[in-house]
């Protein structure tokens, strides 16, 4: 899905729009939705106050064909503003657009209305419309889906159109605000990758083993990688390692050797490299301070010598845990 898609999606699922859409089938008895630019679909199917005739009509292939016709008018048409546009059986139905930007990502539709009290001949043209299309209608279940069809003035038309076009500009602002989020979120592929390299880190894993399981070229995984995390894959990978052998040095039964094989080093001296790397002193003596230890006078010389600076114990590891 993309930007357009993701945003239209989050805006219908808002409680804004929920309750607008609510208040607005109470106080019209039209049917409201919010629908995408490139939607290729019957916009009201199913939904609250959806036309008795429109919905008899959207079960004939042939019809349908056409009223899918009017919402890609439609759709072009509403683009920059408002529009009404009226279909082959003489109902209409408006379109106002919703921006994010100044770039419309979809609209915010009504009608399924008539502009006109329907009469009798306007209805044997409807059924004859219908027979050129190959459609043949059962007569009596048509006439009174055709007859109740709402009546909207078109000064009444114009004044829901108005609050649609008042509402489009308050999900303009909301869409700006779950533009932010969205351009603030973690990429799907990242997330995946980062669930991967928890589940794996123990292994001897590689930068095109874990890009491959988002299918993406490693090329581009190492840089979606580092701008997401702030980190590059390998020091993502050996801080992860390095938190989890924190832990196991917790346990004086495990020899240092042990560990580092533990949480997936190759090698014992590559282990302590990285480590004392990472949390600014060795193993060894990284245990040694832990509580209940004492820091022989070896340790603290070590400590003082190798860091030179504050501890990297306190190293934010949020990003690796999240």
């Amino acid at each position: 899905m993309n930007e357009s898609g993701q945003m239209l999606e989050a805006l219908g699922r808002s409680e804004m729009f929920q309750r607008y859409k609510r208040a607005y089938n109470e106080a019209t008895a039209m049917p409201l939705a919010l629908r995408s630019v490139a939607a290729w679909q019957l916009p009201f199917r199913g939904q609250r106050n959806e036309n008795a005739w429109c919905a008899l009509m959207s079960n004939e292939s042939p019809t349908c064909a056409a009223c899918l016709q009017l919402q890609e008018k439609l759709a072009q048409g509403a683009m920059d503003g408002p529009t009404t546009l009226t279909c082959v059986y003489g109902l209409c139905e408006t379109a106002v657009p919703v921006k994010l930007g100044r770039r419309t990502i979809g609209f915010l539709q009504t009608g399924q209305v008539f502009r006109q009290k329907p009469t009798g001949a306007a209805f044997k043209r409807a059924l004859g419309t219908a027979a050129e299309l190959g459609v043949k209608l059962e007569s009596a279940a048509a006439k009174k889906a055709y007859f109740e069809t709402p009546v909207v003035s078109q000064r009444k038309l114009d004044s829901f159109t108005g609050l649609l076009a008042e509402f489009a500009d308050h999900l303009a602002v909301k869409s700006n605000q779950l533009s932010m989020q969205l351009a603030n979120a973690e990429p799907p592929v990242i997330t995946t990758a980062k669930q991967f390299i928890r589940e794996h880190f123990t292994e001897d894993l590689s930068l095109g083993q874990v890009a491959g399981t988002v299918h993406i070229s490693a090329f581009y995984f190492c840089k979606l990688f580092k701008r997401a995390t702030g980190l590059t894959f390998t020091e993502f990978l050996s801080r992860l390692r390095t938190e989890k052998a924190k832990e196991l040095l917790l346990n004086p039964n495990l020899r240092v050797s042990e560990i580092a094989y533990e949480v997936g080093f190759q090698s014992l001296t590559h282990f302590n490299r990285v480590f004392r790397r990472i949390a600014g002193l060795s193993p060894t003596n990284y245990r040694a301070l832990l509580p209940g230890r004492r820091m022989t006078a070896g340790v603290q010389q070590e400590t003082t010598a190798d860091l030179g600076e504050p501890s990297r114990l306190s190293i934010p590891v949020a990003t690796i845990n999240e």
